[in-house]
């Protein structure tokens, strides 16, 4: 039975009009949210060489237990967003503190940056404590990433 990586590969060697590029992210991803089915579309006429994408989850960093927590967390924030705000260099994310707490956002960060170290987390209180924001920055790209697993439309 072929790996994921060799059909893809496979597929591309025979050279269609699309050659799909599947991110290999395993485990809970940037947020839990599948990084593992996520798919780049590259135009053959566009791609130069091998695409390897610098954005890239390390599936051991969590135990089973921390994996399984972070999840949970992953979907809490995901469903209490309250706001998303593009910057300059990436995107942030507002939550009412009565939602998610301030200690709920500092437990997610710890976990997402032993298992996505290309991120830089930034957490703020502001409005008199009223709104709470986690900002995910990062090098050039981290954008169209934070996009595709944060499912933040544009």
């Amino acid at each position: 039975m072929k790996s994921r990586k060799e059909r893809v590969v496979e597929a591309s060697m025979k050279g269609g009009a699309i050659v799909a590029l599947t991110l290999l992210v395993g485990g809970s991803g940037a947020m839990g949210l599948g990084a593992q089915n996520s798919a780049i579309v590259v135009q053959p006429e566009r791609q130069v060489g091998t695409v390897q994408s610098k954005f890239y989850c390390n599936i051991k960093a969590l135990t089973p237990e921390e994996r399984a927590r972070h999840k949970q967390l992953s979907e809490k924030l995901m469903a209490a967003r309250k706001d998303i705000v593009e910057t300059e260099k990436g995107y942030e994310l507002q939550y009412s503190p009565s939602d998610v707490s301030l200690a709920e956002l500092a437990e997610w960060v710890v976990a997402e940056s032993r298992c996505c170290p290309f991120f830089d987390f930034h957490i703020d209180l502001e409005r008199e404590g009223k709104l709470a924001c986690l900002r995910l920055t990062g090098e050039e790209g981290i954008k169209a990433f934070i996009r595709a697993e944060f499912k933040i439309e544009k």
